[in-house]
């Protein structure tokens, strides 16, 4: 394995090199989704970031164990299912389905593990009467909560200490308390809500203890990487450390990795303020390669800003990388050995995604100039197709199968030979318009622009050039 790999670790907040225990085996634990809602853009941004790691980390020789959960029984899962009509089971199942369904659609690989916290009200139990037994955790009405003062290092993570906290924002407040700080591992069951059998009566599990529990229980007492967006900070991965320290007296995580919010017109998307982009229609406009290119061109930690022109670009983008695959199949032949390192260096330094696809792209025109000048560029394809795959860049459809045979009657319609290749047909299309508006032929021009826009190809014209993108 070649040299060391720096990766920003939250709690320090430090860069830091990856050396997990024992050596090339690794256990990655990412909070997934808690299912009362469609996905939207931001789940996917986690999604994206967390699979591009995991296939980088098992391109550079680890033997990775991925574990993520959904979180399937939480006070905003039974709001929905009651404002909807439906059982906690049923809106949770129909959910996770969604979910399921749009990461597939971005390329992420399915995790290891996919744990669901009703399948593991057993191990909750059994880990919040370890803490009631250390001292850390006490049982009020039917309800069981963590003492935050109890825990020495509470706010580690978050630089927020118990002193400076306020009980309020984000901090549920209850006459069962001894303290306003103390957080819910266990609620009584109110009419009306799933519950389960324990010694404090009827109830369910707190969000925070589902965590540990799943955690601890696939990847042990102490795991290598916990990841999630950064808004989980505090309280809930602040809160996972203090009840999985408190019960084991072990490191719970060595290095916590977080990463950046997307942010719509200037303001962050979150289920609070109502800024939220469906996740779904983003794929089915401009498709999963282009929504995963969007995500992978910001590095994972930094903020993302989605505007529609950015996944337009980045959707003419893709289809650029698919031109390339069109010319250039997969070689039999090593890939250049100097854009691997190339690919290594930017990777190992905190997983940088913007230069990889800035490489991508050197590599694409390195190609077409060496196959231009009569050279053979095997090597720099194979390491366009070996680097691409690692970031989970997927060109094998485009998203316009569905649309091949129209797309051919429309080309013939306007006098342009082409095969049943549906993006052959789109881009001698384009090139007919392009050819038109070049003769000042507005008529043909516009004709070709409104047909495609009548199957659902939205063509748009800037100082760069022309672009499409699925509506």
């Amino acid at each position: 394995m070649a040299g060391p790999m720096r990766v920003f670790n939250t709690l320090g907040r430090v860069l830091t090199e990856l050396e997990p225990a024992p050596p090339a085996r690794l256990g990655m634990y990412v909070c997934g989704p808690t299912v009362q809602s469609e996905p939207h853009l931001g789940h996917g941004r986690s999604a994206v970031a967390f699979d591009t790691i995991r296939r980088y980390l098992r391109w550079r020789g680890y033997d990775v164990t991925y574990v993520r959960n959904v979180t399937d029984i939480e006070d905003k899962i039974i709001a929905a299912a009651q404002e909807r009509g439906m059982s906690v089971p049923e809106l949770a199942e129909e959910m996770s389905a969604r979910f399921a369904e749009t990461f597939a659609a971005l390329a992420v690989e399915a995790p290891d593990v996919e744990p669901r916290a009703t399948e593991h009200i057993p191990e909750i139990i059994e880990l919040i009467a370890r803490l009631i037994d250390r001292g850390l955790a006490y049982p009020s009405g039917g309800d069981v909560y963590f003492s935050v003062r109890g825990f020495e290092g509470y706010g580690k993570l978050s630089g927020r200490r118990p002193d400076e906290l306020l009980s309020g924002a984000r901090v549920e407040v209850s006459d069962a308390k001894q303290d306003p700080l103390d957080f819910a591992l266990w609620k009584a069951a109110k009419p009306g809500e799933p519950w389960w059998h324990s010694p404090w009566g009827r109830g369910r599990p707190g969000w925070h203890i589902e965590c540990s529990a799943m955690a601890m229980k696939y990847l042990g007492e102490t795991i290598d990487i916990h990841g999630g967006g950064n808004d989980l900070i505090f309280p809930h991965h602040e809160n996972e450390i203090a009840q999985s320290e408190g019960a084991t007296g072990k490191p719970f995580v060595q290095y916590w990795l977080h990463n950046g919010m997307v942010n719509l017109a200037g303001e962050k998307m979150s289920k609070s303020t109502g800024v939220l982009v469906d996740l779904a229609e983003a794929i089915r406009r401009f498709g999963g390669m282009a929504v995963r290119l969007l995500y992978l061109r910001a590095h994972y930690r930094s903020p993302l800003e989605f505007r529609e022109e950015l996944v337009a670009d980045a959707a003419a983008a893709v289809e650029r990388l698919d031109r390339f695959r069109r010319r250039f199949p997969p070689p039999d032949a090593a890939a250049d050995p100097e854009a691997l390192e190339r690919f290594r260096r930017v990777m190992d330094d905190d997983f940088g995604t913007p230069e990889a696809v800035g490489l991508l792209f050197d590599l694409v025109r390195e190609a077409n100039r060496m196959a231009d000048e009569g050279q053979d560029p095997a090597g720099i394809v194979a390491a366009f197709y070996e680097i691409a795959g690692v970031l989970g860049l997927v060109f094998a459809s485009t998203g316009l199968d569905d649309l091949a045979d129209p797309l051919v009657s429309l080309a013939a319609e306007f006098g342009v030979e082409v095969d049943g290749d549906p993006v052959a047909c789109l881009e001698s299309l384009l090139a007919r318009r392009r050819r038109a508006r070049e003769e000042r032929d507005w008529p043909v021009a516009d004709a070709i622009r409104d047909r495609l826009d009548a199957l659902g190809i939205v063509v748009e014209d800037s100082a760069d050039g022309t672009r499409w993108h699925r509506r």
